[in-house]
C-alpha cells in the first residue's frame, strides 16, 4: 500500500513578528482539525498560555490572537512529507517551506526557535544554506509533543521559559 504525501499548513504570521516557532509537520489530531498543535496532549498550547497569559482553553482563534500581540508566528520546516502516523520518526521524502520568500515577507524576525529536535534537523538539512547569511538567532527548544515522554511538563515549560526568555512581545 502506498503512503499518502501530506502537507502542511499556511503560517500564522504578520509582518510585525519577531519571533519565529517552527514545528516539523503537523500530526494527524492537527491535519484532521485543520490547526496546529490539535492533539490534547500536546503541551505547545498549554506551554504558550503559561509564557504569554493567557487561557490555554480559549478558542483556537483566540490563541492564535494572542501569539500574533506576542509578535510571535508560527509555521512548520517542512511542506509536504510522507508520513505513516504522527511521529517524526517515520518521516520521509520531505519538502521543505519557502522560507527565502518568508523571511523577504518577514523582515522583523530575530529568532526562530524549533519545537524539538525533528524541526532543527530538517531546517538546517532543507533550509539554512538556500536563505542566504541571515543575522537570525536559532534555539532548539524540547518537543512539546506527547511522544517526548522523557520530559515532565514543568521542565518542558521550564526551557522554553530560559529559551525564550525576553525575546516575544
Amino acid at each position: 500500500m502506498r503512503k499518502a504525501r501530506i502537507r502542511s499548513f499556511a503560517p500564522i504570521a504578520d509582518r510585525r513578528a519577531r519571533v519565529l516557532i517552527l514545528g516539523s509537520m503537523p500530526g494527524r489530531a492537527s491535519l484532521q482539525a485543520g490547526r496546529y498543535y490539535a492533539h490534547p496532549q500536546n503541551v505547545f498550547w498549554r506551554i504558550a498560555s503559561d509564557l504569554l497569559r493567557f487561557d490555554p482553553e480559549a478558542p483556537y482563534r483566540t490563541r492564535v490572537k494572542a501569539l500574533g500581540t506576542a509578535r510571535i508566528a508560527l509555521w512548520d520546516v517542512l511542506f509536504s512529507c510522507v508520513r505513516d502516523g504522527s511521529l517524526d520518526a517515520r518521516i520521509e521524502r520531505e519538502t521543505a517551506n519557502d522560507f527565502g520568500a518568508f523571511f523577504r515577507d518577514h523582515r522583523s524576525i530575530t529568532h526562530v526557535y524549533f519545537n524539538g529536535a525533528k524541526a532543527e534537523a530538517s531546517f538546517r538539512r532543507h533550509v539554512l544554506g538556500r536563505i542566504g547569511v541571515r543575522n537570525l538567532s536559532y534555539i532548539r527548544l524540547p518537543s512539546t509533543s506527547p511522544a517526548n515522554a522523557s520530559m515532565t511538563y514543568e521542565q518542558k515549560l521550564n526551557a522554553w521559559r530560559a529559551g525564550m526568555r525576553g525575546k516575544a512581545a
